[in-house]
């Protein structure tokens, strides 16, 4: 069980730090344009037939509005939640070869979300500002 968790939630973590790395607005746009990605990752076997194609309008109408909104980011991960949970109950894995891999991306995802619902907050920064580690082109010393 902690093997089918904790991996998940580490990339969802991994994700959210390598993202950090990336300035603002880049990063909410960056983000708008990765969730467009994952809107389509079973189009070409999912197993749900037409409804493959709603879902994917959907996710990309969620991302088209995250190249503003941080919340419509972390709606489309939310959204691609369910549609892993649906997958891995129902259809055809996200990686054919991984069984689990719909079940794996459906833990990783709420944790994407979540850090979206926060507004995508730069955790390098935060760390950063946390042990008082600032840039030098703000005046403190690195």
């Amino acid at each position: 069980m902690i093997m089918t968790v904790v991996p998940p939630v580490l990339i969802g973590l991994l994700y959210v730090v390598v993202m950090s790395l990336i300035r603002e607005p880049h990063r909410r746009r960056f983000n708008a344009v990765m969730l467009a990605g994952a809107g389509g990752a079973y189009l070409s076997g999912g197993g749900l037939d037409g409804w493959e194609f709603a879902f994917t309008a959907a996710v990309t109408y969620c991302a088209y509005r995250g190249l503003e909104s941080w919340t419509f980011i972390g709606v489309g991960w939310l959204l691609h939640t369910a549609w892993d949970v649906l997958h891995h109950l129902k259809g055809n894995p996200i990686i054919p070869f991984a069984h689990d891999s719909s079940l794996g991306c459906a833990i990783c995802d709420p944790v994407i979300a979540l850090w979206c619902f926060r507004g995508g907050p730069s955790l390098v920064d935060l760390v950063r500002s946390r042990w008082g580690l600032l840039d030098r082109s703000q005046g403190g010393a690195a």
